[in-house]
C-alpha cells in the first residue's frame, strides 16, 4: 500500500511583540494627535537626524518605521482621512505626532534645516543664481569651468571676479557634474539638509495638506511686497481705508488749489482789463 502523501502546512510567524506594541502605539498617536506630519529624511545624516529630534522633544513625537507597521496602524486606527497619507509613506519617510498646527511645524522643521553643498543628481529647491563679485579662485583651468556654465568672468587683482548674474540651474531642474563642481568652488551651499515636510494630516479639519513647505524668511519678503502692491493697488481702485485716506486727502487738498487757481485766473485778468 502506497504511502499516503502528507499535506504540509505553513505557519505563519507570530509577529514580534516589539512591532505589536510599536503598532498599538501609532494606532493611539494616530487617534489622539491634531497633526499627523510627513517628512522625508533623504539624506539626512543619522548625526542630523538626532540632533533635531531633541529639538522637537516635549513638541512632537517623532517615528521611524517599516511601511508595512504604519500601513496596519493606519487601518486600526479607523480614521478613513488619514489613509490618503499612505501613497506617501516610503522608507525614508519620518512620521510625527503633535498638537502643534501643521503648517506651523513646517516652518519649525524649515528653520532647524542646515544648510550644505549641492551634490550630482540633487534637485534644485529654487532658482540658483551666481551673484557678480570677487572670488578666491586664480586664472587657469578655473576660467573654463566658471565659463562652462554660463557665468561671465575677467581677471581682477590676480583673481578671478564674476562680472555678471546668471542663474545656473532652475528650481526643479537636476544639478549637473560641472554646475555642482562650480558651486562647490565658491563655497555656495544653496542645498539643506534636515526634516524635509511631506504631507500632513489635521484632526480639526479632517484634511490632508500637501505641499507645505514653510519658508519664513521668504514668506516674509514676499508679503512686503505684496503689501506695497496692494497699497498702490488700493489707490487705483479708490478703496477708502486707514492706509488710504491719506493719500486721498493730500490729493483732495492739491487739487483744490489747483481749481481756485483757475477760477481766480479770469477775475485778475478781468481785473486787468479794465485798468
Amino acid at each position: 500500500m502506497a504511502e499516503k502523501k502528507k499535506k504540509l502546512v505553513k505557519r505563519e510567524a507570530p509577529i514580534p511583540a516589539g512591532k505589536v506594541r510599536l503598532v498599538k502605539e501609532l494606532e493611539e498617536k494616530i487617534k489622539k494627535s491634531q497633526t499627523i506630519f510627513l517628512a522625508s529624511t533623504k539624506g539626512l545624516p543619522a548625526a542630523e537626524f538626532q540632533k533635531i529630534k531633541k529639538k522637537l522633544r516635549g513638541k512632537v513625537d517623532v517615528y521611524v518605521a517599516k511601511r508595512s507597521l504604519v500601513l496596519r496602524a493606519i487601518e486600526n486606527s479607523g480614521k478613513k482621512e488619514v489613509k490618503e497619507l499612505e501613497i506617501l509613506i516610503s522608507s525614508d519617510i519620518a512620521l510625527m505626532f503633535s498638537d502643534i498646527d501643521a503648517f506651523e511645524l513646517s516652518g519649525m522643521l524649515s528653520e532647524m534645516q542646515s544648510p550644505t553643498k549641492a551634490k550630482i543628481g540633487d534637485v534644485a529647491p529654487e532658482d540658483i543664481i551666481i551673484e557678480p563679485g570677487p572670488t578666491e579662485l586664480v586664472p587657469g583651468p578655473a576660467i573654463s569651468e566658471l565659463s562652462g556654465v554660463g557665468l561671465k568672468v575677467a581677471v581682477e587683482g590676480g583673481k578671478l571676479a564674476i562680472k555678471q548674474p546668471h542663474t545656473v540651474v532652475k528650481q526643479g531642474e537636476k544639478i549637473n557634474d560641472k554646475v555642482a563642481g562650480v558651486l562647490g568652488k565658491l563655497n555656495i551651499t544653496p542645498m539643506k539638509v534636515g526634516f524635509i515636510p511631506v504631507a500632513a494630516f489635521d484632526a480639526k479639519s479632517g484634511k490632508v495638506y500637501t505641499g507645505i513647505r514653510i519658508d519664513k524668511k521668504k514668506a516674509y519678503e514676499e508679503l512686503k511686497v505684496a503689501i506695497a502692491k496692494s497699497l498702490n493697488f488700493a489707490v487705483n481702485m479708490k478703496y477708502v481705508c486707514e492706509k488710504t485716506i491719506g493719500y486721498f486727502i493730500a490729493k483732495a487738498g492739491l487739487e483744490e488749489k489747483a481749481l481756485e487757481n483757475l477760477i481766480s485766473k479770469p477775475a485778475e485778468s478781468a481785473s486787468g482789463e479794465g485798468n
